[in-house]
């Protein structure tokens, strides 16, 4: 296997976030919290170096995306992305039905529709 930067660098990613969260999470409190995160994030990492010494198509979708490659990327974003909206939009209404204020849900959901129109209008005047 050629090992790249694009097929270490998202795994460093995600375990280098996991190190981050723990050692907020520590900081705060919670480390079991910051150690359940931490453990998800390193089997992510895991995960994405097997699949990149194994797993041939996975190798070329990020040593050498092509256009199909490059789809798939995209519409993975594109699904993280609905999934975490719809994840703030649900835990917002529930803060708000238990009679909260629905603080930080309200301002991720408030980025994330006004982030949304933002991008709308770059992508139109760029392509």
């Amino acid at each position: 296997m050629t090992r790249t930067p694009a097929t270490w660098s998202v795994p460093a990613f995600f375990l280098g976030i996991g190190v981050v969260c723990l050692v907020t999470a520590s900081v705060g409190g919670h480390v079991g919290i910051g150690l359940v995160v931490f453990g998800v994030m390193a089997l992510c990492s895991l995960t994405l170096l097997v699949l990149a010494h194994r797993s041939e198509g996975y190798r070329e979708a990020v040593a050498h995306p092509d256009e199909r490659s490059h789809s798939i990327n995209l519409r993975a974003w594109a699904g993280v992305g609905v999934i975490l909206t719809v994840g703030n939009l649900s835990a917002f209404i529930g803060e708000l039905a238990s009679g909260r204020s629905g603080n930080p849900y309200y301002w991720m959901v408030m980025v994330a529709a006004i982030g949304y129109i933002v991008l709308i209008l770059l992508f139109r005047r760029t392509s």
